[in-house]
């Protein structure tokens, strides 16, 4: 049986050969590509999602809050 060395090993002259071969350069062109596309997306990170859903909950609970002492005042003009 093989042992955690051995395999060890094996893994880093595999990794070896494919960073000598075409199959490394493919794969930073396909990471570049797919940056690339991303990009042009117009994507977000999860992390600036959050902080903006964040920002929209403090919004919205201080537009509740506005509306609520609005509607406060307008019951307190009618008497």
């Amino acid at each position: 049986m093989l042992n955690t060395q051995t395999i060890e090993e094996i893994s880093a002259k595999i990794r070896e050969m494919l960073a000598k071969t075409p199959a490394a350069d493919l794969e930073k062109n396909l990471q570049a590509l797919l940056r690339s596309i991303f990009t042009k997306l117009d994507l977000v990170s999860r992390e600036e999602f959050d902080v903006q859903t964040q920002v929209l909950q403090r919004a919205r609970a201080q537009l509740e809050a506005l509306e609520q002492r609005l509607a406060e005042l307008e019951a307190r003009k009618k008497k």
